[in-house]
C-alpha cells in the first residue's frame, strides 16, 4: 500500500452488519427461488395450533427454505453452488450465468469479464501507489489465484479456498495502513470478502488490563472486522515475555481460533518492523504458521519520494516553481539522511510546512493577492526549512521536528514582536 498523495486514517469505522443487497463489481446475485404457492387451508386438527407443536405443513417449510434462501449472503457456500448446478465449487464462486463447461471447452481470458475486472483493479493500483514493486507483484499473484480458482469451477474442478491472511514489514511511511485498505476493498471486489472494510487496531484496543477483560475486547474487535481486513498495527506488542502479568497471550491465542475458523470471512494483517516482527513469530509458531503472505514493503527511491511529494502538492492544487522544485528535491535528499525520517509521511509534513511557510510570506507581503499567488510556492518557501541548515550536526532534540518553526516561534502560541499577523490586526 506505494504510498498514495492522500494518507489513509490509521483506524477505521466500522461499515454496518447489514449484508449488502447486490453482490460485488462484476459479479451477479443468485436469484432467490421462486415464490412459494399459497397455502391450501388447513385441515382440522392442523392449524396453528398444531404447527405450533411440530405439525407443520410441508407448504409451510416450502415457504420457510424459500425465506432462509432469500437471507442467504451473497456468497453463495459450496453446498448451495452444488444445488445450483455450479460444479460443487469451493473457493471463489462462479457468477450464476457460468455455466459449468465441457472437459474440452477453450476459455478465452480476454472475453472473461473476471479477467478484466482483475485489469481494471492492477491498473488504478499502478496508478494510486508510486513504486512497492514487489508489493505490486504479490497482489497481482493472489489476483491471478482467485480468477484461477474460478475458472476450475466452470470446469467442476474443486478448489480449495485460500488463506490470504498476511504480515506487512517496512519502514515508517511505507504505505502498509494505506494498502490494507485497498487490499479490503479489491478482496470484496473480486468475491472475496463480503465486505471489504478496513478496521485497524493496535495492543491496547485487543488487550485487557484485568483478568476477564481481553476476550470480551478481543472478540468485540474480530466481530467488527468480520467480511473485511482486520490490520494490527506493531503487532508484536501483543507479546510480551517479560512480563508474567500480561494478557497479550490470551488475545492472539483467540485470534488464532478466529484465523483458522474463519479464514473464509476474514482477512487478519499483521504489520511492524522486520526484526521485530520475525522474533514475534518465533515466540508464536502457531500465528507463523497462519500466515501464509509475507510482503516486505521496500524504502522509496529519492525519486520515488519526489513522485509522492509531486502528486500530494497536484490534489492540494498547489505549484512548485521550476527553481522551487530542485530545491525541494535537494531537500528530499538531506532529510532522508536525518534521524526519523519516515518515507511518504515524511513528505507529507514537509509539504504542510512548506504551506505554513507560504502563508507566512503572502500574509506578510500586505499587497494584492491573485489565484496564482495562492498556489505558486517559491524557492524561499523550500529553503526556509532548517534541514538546509549545515551547521545542525547534531539530531534536534526528543520532539523537536526539523522542518519546525525556528526558535522561540510556537505555532500554537501568540506571535512574535513585529509578526505580519499583528500589524494586521492593529
Amino acid at each position: 500500500m506505494s504510498t498514495p498523495a492522500s494518507s489513509t486514517p490509521a483506524s477505521s469505522t466500522p461499515a454496518s452488519s447489514t449484508p449488502a443487497s447486490s453482490g460485488p463489481t462484476g459479479f451477479a446475485m443468485p436469484r432467490p427461488g421462486p415464490a412459494p404457492a399459497p397455502a391450501p387451508a388447513p385441515a382440522p386438527g392442523h392449524g396453528p395450533a398444531a404447527a405450533r407443536t411440530g405439525g407443520a405443513t410441508a407448504d409451510r417449510a416450502t415457504a420457510d427454505r424459500a425465506t432462509a434462501e432469500r437471507a442467504t449472503p451473497e456468497r453463495a457456500t459450496p453446498e448451495r453452488a452444488t444445488a445450483d448446478g455450479a460444479g460443487g465449487k469451493t473457493g471463489t464462486e462462479a457468477s450464476e450465468h457460468d455455466a459449468l463447461l465441457a472437459p474440452g471447452a477453450i476459455l478465452e481470458l480476454a472475453d472473461d469479464r473476471q479477467a478484466r475486472l482483475i485489469a481494471r483493479i492492477l491498473g488504478d493500483l499502478d496508478r494510486e501507489f508510486i513504486g512497492l514493486a514487489p508489493v505490486k507483484d504479490r497482489v497481482r499473484e493472489i489476483g491471478a489465484l482467485l480468477l484461477v480458482d474460478r475458472l476450475r469451477g466452470r470446469y467442476g474442478l474443486s478448489s480449495s479456498r485460500p488463506s490470504l491472511h498476511m504480515c506487512f514489514t517496512g519502514s515508517p511511511g511505507t504505505g502498509k495502513t494505506t494498502l490494507a485498505a485497498r487490499m479490503g476493498e479489491l478482496l470484496r471486489e473480486l468475491g472475496y470478502l463480503r465486505r471489504g472494510q478496513l478496521v485497524s487496531v493496535t495492543r491496547d484496543d485487543l488487550v485487557g488490563q484485568y483478568v476477564g477483560h481481553t476476550a470480551p475486547k478481543t472478540k468485540e474487535v474480530l466481530k467488527r472486522a468480520m467480511g473485511g481486513v482486520l490490520l494490527i498495527d506493531e503487532a508484536y506488542y501483543l507479546y510480551r515475555p517479560d512480563n508474567e502479568r500480561d494478557y497479550g497471550q490470551e488475545a492472539i491465542e483467540i485470534l488464532l481460533q478466529f484465523m483458522e475458523a474463519h479464514r473464509d470471512d476474514l482477512v487478519v494483517i499483521l504489520a511492524g518492523y522486520r526484526s521485530r516482527m520475525d522474533v514475534f513469530f518465533q515466540s508464536n509458531p502457531g500465528m507463523a504458521s497462519r500466515i501464509g503472505h509475507h510482503i516486505e514493503f521496500p524504502d522509496f527511491s529519492l525519486d520515488e519520494l519526489m513522485q509522492i511529494a509531486e502528486l500530494m502538492l497536484e490534489r492540494e492544487e498547489y505549484l512548485l516553481a521550476p527553481a522551487a522544485r530542485d530545491a525541494f528535491r535537494e531537500y528530499i535528499g538531506l532529510r532522508m539522511r536525518q534521524p526519523r525520517f519516515a518515507n511518504a509521511r515524511s513528505m507529507r509534513n514537509a509539504i504542510d510546512r512548506l504551506r505554513l511557510r507560504q502563508a507566512r510570506r503572502i500574509v506578510a507581503s500586505g499587497g494584492p493577492i491573485g489565484r496564482d499567488d495562492l498556489m505558486q510556492l517559491t524557492v524561499a518557501d523550500v529553503r526556509g526549512s532548517r534541514v538546509f541548515d549545515d551547521t545542525l550536526a547534531t539530531p534536534p532534540p526528543a520532539g523537536h521536528s526539523l522542518d519546525g518553526p525556528p526558535a522561540g516561534h510556537s505555532l500554537d502560541g501568540p506571535p512574535p514582536a513585529g509578526d505580519p499577523l499583528t500589524a494586521l490586526a492593529g
